[in-house]
């Protein structure tokens, strides 16, 4: 037993002088020696707790405890697990805005009232006009599929089908248009709806032209190896795929109007099965988050918004009453505009900076995940990218192309590559795809309101300098928090703006002329 204990004391002492190649420390020379040690039968291994610590009572031999490392919040520690960073927002977040959920409960009391967001829709409860223009709508589609079997046939020329298809994309976005804004008894976010609907129209429509263009060129090119060729680009008749033109059927039309998805296909994925529980979900998620949105416009964004109306009234009154006059300007000078953006920047119970932000991150999942998964897992369409990770955007350029999958695929298919195609350059075609998208969201809110002011159109088209700045002067983290900036700052200013314009066209003006 001596020499054993001897030669265990010895070997300890040649294994506790060996130099390890991480300087003497790390897991592996731990490892080693522990190995040594109780090659000598006497010592015991060091026993681990559960947290990976050495046990005290076998630790009296530990030399060494530290080790080459980095500090957790170093780049080069390799660590990314901030999740309890991120709940101390959250629960930072919600302490925060119940504190001004409580004052505005305090100073306004009750607002939310679900039956009066019916006036919203409806002026006479007998007449319905969003809906007879959704209604209407099928006239269009009904009038491009009949195009299409025509062109497929060839009783008309692609010359013919080109101008017939034209004159019917321009009488989407012309007709709904003229209605809302000469019909009275629509409502302006009936008409919203309405035309949400054929702007829809119009890109599907677009789409469906420009994928039987391209399957009639294909065929034209190939019709000298005709049968070689189909098999080759549809498949075999295992694979159940449908070819052009057995396609051109109202059942596939109108599964293409009804899925959630802008760009045409012959074939669409599909999921093998309709998911009951997975659909129960995205079905509550929409009754429970649209509650949600009526009640947080009520109580918040309607209060808020009217409060910040105030410094733009005292703002046009001072201007009205200058000096010349006998009036005085305010202190600080005649900045109207200054004290009108201030309301607007500075965070509180009266700016709408926060409720819009809620409101439209609450929307975005409401539209994005809950409506378009409900609607994808009824028609079985297995395509369900509707979003990517946009929150985590460190550039302009970045958000835009993965906040709204189904618009920016339709953009890069039918409007980027094909201008690219035709000799434009890049920064050409993207200032095109931002022309058009700034065209829309003007389209979707001056015609509604009945007012042209461009605030929506200037907001897009400066996405563009600002996607510079962004991505020239800001890089990472840094890059991600302007992005972050300009969507809460940048859209309650529009919001303002047009809601601004709306009151003095709708609620001042007449009462001045009186």
């Amino acid at each position: 037993m001596g020499d054993r204990g001897g030669a265990g004391v010895s070997r300890r002492r040649r294994t506790g002088s060996r130099p390890s190649i991480q300087g003497g420390s790390g897991p592996a020379a731990a490892e080693e020696e522990v190995r040594d040690v109780g090659a000598g039968g006497d010592a015991p291994v060091r026993d681990t707790d559960k947290d990976g610590d050495v046990d005290v009572g076998s630790g009296h031999w530990d030399l060494r405890c530290h080790r080459l490392q980095d500090s957790l919040f170093s780049s080069d520690s390799g660590f990314s697990n901030y999740r309890g960073i991120l709940n101390w927002c959250v629960v930072m977040l919600i302490l925060s805005n119940a504190r001004l959920f409580l004052e505005n409960l305090i100073k306004y009391g009750i607002l939310v009232e679900p039956i009066q967001v019916v006036s919203l829709f409806l002026k006479d409860p007998y007449s319905w006009p969003a809906l007879c223009l959704v209604i209407v709508a099928n006239i269009f589609a009904v009038a491009a599929f009949q195009v299409e079997k025509r062109l497929a046939v060839g009783a008309l020329t692609e010359q013919a089908g080109l101008l017939l298809h034209g004159v019917n994309l321009a009488t989407i976005l012309c007709f709904p248009a003229a209605v809302a804004f000469l019909l009275e008894s629509i409502t302006p976010v009936g008409s919203v709806l309405a035309l949400m609907v054929y702007t829809i129209l119009f890109l599907k429509l677009f789409s469906y032209r420009d994928v039987n263009l391209w399957c009639r060129e294909r065929r034209a090119g190939a019709k000298a190896k005709a049968a070689l060729a189909g098999k080759k680009a549809n498949g075999g008749a295992a694979q159940r795929t449908v070819s052009y033109p057995d396609n051109l059927t109202y059942r596939d039309l109108y599964y293409f109007l009804f899925a959630p998805t802008l760009c045409y296909e012959l074939n669409f994925p599909r999921s093998p099965r309709i998911r009951k529980r997975f659909l129960l979900r995205r079905l509550l998620e929409m009754l429970f988050l649209t509650q949600l949105q009526v009640g947080l416009i009520q109580q918040w964004m309607v209060p808020a918004i009217q409060n910040s109306m105030k410094p733009f009234k005292v703002s046009r009154q001072t201007w009205q009453a200058p000096p010349e006059t006998g009036g005085e300007w305010p202190a600080g000078g005649g900045g109207g505009c200054v004290g009108g953006g201030g309301a607007v920047l500075a965070p509180g119970t009266h700016s709408p900076q926060v409720p819009n932000h809620l409101i439209w991150l609450i929307f975005f999942y409401w539209l994005f995940h809950s409506c378009l998964n409900a609607v994808g897992e009824l028609m079985q369409f297995g395509d369900r990218e509707f979003y990517r990770d946009w929150w985590n955007s460190e550039s302009i350029t970045y958000f835009w192309r993965n906040w709204n999958i189904p618009v920016h695929k339709w953009c890069l298919r039918h409007f980027y590559k094909p201008m690219l195609r035709r000799g434009s350059s890049r920064w050409a075609a993207r200032t095109g795809v931002f022309l058009a998208s700034a065209f829309f969201h003007e389209y979707l809110v001056s015609i509604p309101l009945r007012m042209f002011r461009l605030w929506a159109f200037t907001g897009m088209m400066a996405q563009i300098p600002l996607a510079w700045i962004v991505g020239r002067f800001f890089r990472g983290n840094y890059g991600n928090a302007a992005v972050w900036l300009s969507l809460i700052i940048g859209q309650p200013v529009v919001v303002l703006m047009y809601v601004h314009d709306y009151y003095v066209l709708n609620y001042e003006a007449p009462t001045a002329g009186a």
